[in-house]
């Protein structure tokens, strides 16, 4: 039994679960839910079930901090916007980290927390049903032009964001929310349709400013210039945002009406964006970049041999993989070949993901069967099927579900040819050297493959977001520790109001991930993700390949934390953990 009113019990868990606020690009990592990788998730060495972060050339952290230097990052992959409620792609993410105040944040752990630079005042207390969340924040909070951050903002944020005609894409998230109340100017009661296990989480959240958005229509805050114009972007964190030269960087300046106890040493943040990763690790070594996430495993060894420079090396939140197109009218024939089961299967079988793992990855990668990281208390391990690398069994199911060899080799089926586009962002090594061991691994059994690298930014805006692409290889960062991954996966969850880009519909599993929320015992959630690992690996949205880390690469003689500020490759966002307490010697 619960007391009537008790302090949020924080989850601790070892590796990250949980949904993706994005894509990953792979340079840079974050927001609403899960979030493709772009530059998706990047590439690290060592091996990926180790837990922690392994270091060589250790900075120095002794020393007193220094106010008022740069830090310069480099990125291969521009933002899209930086409206919290929009941002659907980790380099959009990664910015918004800096420039807005969380209403909690997450510690080491993945625990919510409440910190210095947190909006909330302390953990919040929930009813003994558990559907009434109630919030406190600080009263002394302030956006970037001076008014004071209050309840009106949170209940606006959420209001907003569980509202489809707002078209968000992590929805899923908070529509199970039956109203939020005002109580006083730092008080919120947010009241819950039913009991939803993941909600703490969805308390990691940035808020919006109601005074400067609450007579938007609904409908047309995705085109408002909030989020992509600098000066009409009103934020509350340590940095605000000042500058954007689209495709070449954007400037971060401190806040002059920053609120936090604790104030940002940095004075100034640049992300550079260059071509590609083999760019950027030639801007870290030259000295024009002090920081980078896109070190290629290829190039990590050559990279180490800079005494200046600190590698760090540890698995990640992030798992790769190919994502199929079930809606006919995103192929150019008007079908999609994806629909069958044992096609799905076929493919996952004629992918030599081991080979990609030992060869592109060096090693550093460890095979997932699940949309859950090895390790992880949701993963079904053995329960899930595992798909070996077997040509003749591939060539023998897509017989079963009734393709022939056309007069090219290439299997056909209802007179439609086996050949699809595979999309990834361009400038992404990793993904290029991938693309091309799926495009002969496919070829192999009849298969036609036609990989494409396009710009990040503009394939998560016109691609990815609304569902308009073929095949993708991309990867989620996950930015909580919940494995609730309903919206990328439940057809509830469609473009525009979700991640489901690929169309995809399983009615077990749409019941599943209900379930999962609705239970609170963790032995028993245990069991509905089990079941969901094991369903989701037969049915295959997905051909998941591999968990991996992002290799992150630091001036250690300009920029300096404290062991307890150290980046934590285990978060989403954890490349810049603490960053309010780095300082850089760089003017």
């Amino acid at each position: 039994m619960r007391k009537a009113t008790k302090w949020l019990s924080c989850l601790t868990v070892i590796t990250l679960v949980g949904i993706l606020l994005v894509g990953c690009s792979d340079s840079n990592k974050t927001n609403t839910n899960t979030k493709p990788t772009d530059p998706a998730p990047s590439d690290t060495t060592g091996d990926a079930t180790n837990k922690g972060n392994t270091s060589t050339n250790t900075p120095d952290t002794t020393g007193q901090p220094v106010d008022g230097g740069t830090l310069t990052i480099s990125t291969f992959s521009d933002i899209v916007s930086i409206n919290p409620m929009f941002i659907n792609d980790t380099s959009s993410g990664d910015v918004e980290n800096l420039i807005f105040a969380k209403l909690y944040d997450l510690d080491r752990n993945a625990n919510l927390t409440v910190e210095p630079w947190s909006l909330a005042s302390e953990l919040p207390k929930i009813s003994t049903d558990g559907k009434t969340y109630t919030i406190k924040l600080k009263n002394y909070a302030k956006w970037s032009d001076g008014q004071a951050i209050t309840a009106d903002d949170v209940v606006y944020t959420y209001n907003t964001i569980r509202n489809p005609e707002a078209a968000s894409p992590g929805i899923s998230q908070y529509d199970k929310i039956e109203s939020v109340t005002k109580v006083d100017d730092q008080t919120v009661d947010i009241k819950l349709k039913q009991v939803y296990a993941p909600f703490q989480f969805s308390l990691y959240i940035s808020m919006l400013p109601a005074h400067i958005l609450k007579d938007v229509p609904l409908k047309d805050l995705k085109t408002n210039s909030y989020g992509v114009d600098p000066a009409k972007t009103i934020t509350s964190g340590p940095w605000k945002w000042t500058e954007w030269k689209q495709g070449q960087y954007i400037t971060l300046d401190t806040n002059p009406n920053y609120w936090g106890e604790k104030k940002p040493h940095i004075a100034k943040i640049v992300y550079k964006t260059y071509a590609d990763q083999n760019t950027e690790v030639q801007a870290l070594i030259k000295g024009d970049v002090q920081m980078t996430q896109a070190i290629p495993v290829t190039q990590i060894d050559a990279v180490k041999k800079h005494e200046n420079i600190n590698v760090i090396l540890a698995p990640g939140p992030q798992y790769e993989y190919v994502q199929f197109n079930f809606k006919d009218e995103n192929f150019p024939d008007k079908y999609s070949p994806f629909k069958g089961q044992k096609t799905r299967q076929a493919i996952a079988n004629a992918l030599n993901r081991q080979g990609m793992v030992d060869n592109v990855l060096k090693g550093s990668g460890q095979l997932m069967n699940s949309p859950f990281l090895p390790g992880s208390w949701a993963d079904p391990g053995s329960e899930a099927v595992n798909y070996a690398y077997d040509s003749d069994k591939a060539k023998s199911l897509l017989a079963e579900d009734g393709w022939v060899a056309g007069k090219d080799g290439i299997l056909v089926k209802d007179g439609h040819r086996f050949s699809f586009e595979l999309q990834f962002n361009a400038g992404n090594s990793r993904r290029e050297q991938v693309a091309a061991v799926i495009q002969q691994n496919l070829k192999d059994v009849g298969i036609e493959v036609k990989p494409k690298g396009i710009d990040f930014a503009t394939w998560i805006d016109q691609n990815i977001t609304p569902g308009k692409f073929p095949a993708i290889l991309l990867s989620w960062s996950l930015n909580n520790p919940d494995p609730d991954a309903e919206s990328i996966f439940s057809s509830k969850y469609y473009p525009p109001t979700g991640q489901n880009g690929g169309w995809y519909k399983n009615e077990k599993l749409d019941a599943l991930w209900v379930q999962g929320q609705l239970t609170v015992d963790q032995a028993a959630r245990t069991k509905i993700y089990h079941e969901i690992g094991k369903e989701i690996s037969i049915d295959l949205p997905y051909v998941f390949l591999y968990q991996y880390g992002l290799p992150q690469g630091v001036d250690k003689t300009t920029v300096h934390w404290s062991e307890d500020d150290r980046p934590e490759s285990t978060l989403g966002s954890g490349y810049l953990f603490h960053i309010i307490n780095w300082w850089s010697d760089k003017k």
